[in-house]
């Protein structure tokens, strides 16, 4: 019997980390459209104890004009990604990264996962796929748990 409560129960809390995940994925999907970056929209959340402690979409350094691409639409070299943004803005807070959860429309690159493994995340939830894998590669191997949640499958409110 104690078995069954157990499955039941974790079941239950499966289900509602499911609900809050597609719900964090929601909230940097909209976080993303403060970008000023023409070709591509990031959003990021961090979240902990099921609070956000952080946020952050892709675009350039505080203080420089809110263009990304360049004459030939191209990205600036200096662009920061969501990540990257979201990280060094919890660092600067004082708040611990420590064992939270990234929520971020499209995957890390190589450099941010690095930022990501340094800083304590321990999952990364995102919806589309960049268009390399090394980052992703490289988050596994430090045993983060990642997972795509396709926009498709998003629950409307």
């Amino acid at each position: 019997m104690d078995d069954q409560y157990f499955s039941i129960s974790k079941m239950k809390n499966e289900q509602k980390q499911k609900l809050l995940d597609q719900r964090y994925l929601k909230m940097a999907m909209i976080w993303a459209q403060n970008s000023y970056c023409q070709r591509r929209k990031v959003g990021a959340l961090i979240v902990k104890d099921k609070m956000i402690i952080s946020d952050g979409y892709n675009g350039t350094p505080s203080g420089f004009e809110n263009v990304c691409e360049d004459e030939d639409n191209k990205t600036k070299p200096y662009v920061l990604h969501a990540e990257a943004n979201a990280i060094t803005k919890v660092a600067k807070s004082g708040n611990s990264s420590e064992g939270s959860t990234l929520y971020v429309t499209s995957s890390p690159c190589l450099e941010c996962s690095k930022l990501i493994i340094q800083a304590g995340i321990k999952r990364v939830i995102f919806t589309e796929s960049y268009r390399l894998e090394d980052g992703i590669n490289l988050l596994k191997r430090a045993d983060i748990e990642v997972k795509q949640v396709k926009l498709d499958t998003l629950e409307d409110d």
